[in-house]
């Protein structure tokens, strides 16, 4: 199968921004024959990238996004489009809001037409299981009618860098630290192209999280770990890491610096669920790693309200 020209991939990137509709666009933009090209050529890409792909400056430093499509084009709109800005996006980008297919279509069109220019890795999100639960796969089914590119896109999960690290100063996973890492180097040479295991290196890459208290600790969500500042420390010492930059976890103001600003966590789903009413954020690092963390609300609510959402059964409740 042929792939994309260059200027096949600008209409659908362009069709994707410009009719935003959200829902069926994505099925209108790219039906389900051609989702398997374009994934495809995204596995091509991203199997020749590191476990931890190697990120240069300037870059634009992006949280949890959510199926919330309206708002990654706000994202967009205040961030600036590539490719004339550069991304980095830390996973979870289906489940969870009513437009999982447009957000991935675009964000991999984005990938395959400027590889360079944009950082896509995996978020806990990212895999088979979790998205039969959290409305990836219904989505799927709604819109075209079978599971096929649901399957395409979870195939396609699997090839996703675990985390980057941004000019060898800051580390970026999904979700934290695992105690069976010391080193990034250590992360290297983990076996990626498979199903999220439900425990391990891996599963803790995109699981953990930052915690006041000190030490590793059981995590309250059943997968990964609980980290202190000592732990935060002792990594980022030696790997020569200025911060660590994750995502993962809800916050209200869209950031929050930890462990003696020595964690950040970004999330970049505004009013998560549509009714969490919580800011986004972005970071922002020019050159010098000059960061500028900028916070914005929702889309207007005539772009996604509730005539046009799709109807879609209550989601359960893991800890957001």
């Amino acid at each position: 199968m042929a792939g994309y020209s260059p200027s096949d991939l600008d209409k659908i990137i362009l069709d994707m921004f410009t009719l935003k509709r959200g829902g069926s666009a994505a099925a209108e933009i790219l039906p389900e024959a051609e989702v398997c090209k374009l994934c495809d050529m995204a596995k091509e890409i991203l199997q020749r990238e590191d476990n931890v792909k190697a990120v240069k400056t300037p870059v634009i430093v992006v949280g949890d996004v959510h199926g919330q499509f309206f708002d990654l084009l706000e994202l967009f709109e205040i961030g600036g489009k590539p490719p004339f800005h550069n991304y980095l996006f830390l996973g979870d980008y289906v489940d969870r809001g009513y437009y999982s297919l447009d957000c991935v279509l675009l964000l991999v069109a984005l990938k395959v037409r400027y590889p360079d220019r944009i950082a896509l890795t995996r978020g806990n999100h990212e895999c088979r299981q979790i998205t039969q639960v959290y409305g990836f796969y219904d989505e799927c089914l709604r819109v075209h009618g079978t599971t096929n590119v649901w399957k395409h896109f979870t195939d396609l999960f699997d090839y996703l860098p675990l985390a980057a690290i941004v000019d060898d100063a800051i580390f970026c996973p999904h979700g934290g630290l695992s105690p069976s890492l010391d080193t990034v180097a250590q992360m290297q040479q983990l076996e990626r192209f498979q199903e999220i295991p439900h425990e391990g290196p891996i599963c803790d890459l995109m699981w953990s999280d930052p915690d006041d208290r000190y030490g590793w600790g059981i995590s309250p969500r059943g997968a990964g770990y609980t980290f202190g500042q000592d732990i935060t420390e002792t990594f980022n010492h030696e790997n020569s890491l200025q911060f660590i930059v994750r995502a993962h976890q809800l916050i209200m103001e869209g950031f929050q610096w930890q462990h003696a600003n020595g964690v950040l966590t970004l999330f970049s789903a505004p009013n998560y669920c549509y009714r969490c009413g919580n800011q986004a954020a972005i970071m922002q690092l020019d050159e010098l790693m000059n960061k500028n963390i900028v916070q914005f609300d929702p889309a207007p609510r005539h772009q996604h309200g509730d005539a046009g959402k799709p109807k879609a059964k209550a989601l359960p409740d893991y800890f957001l």
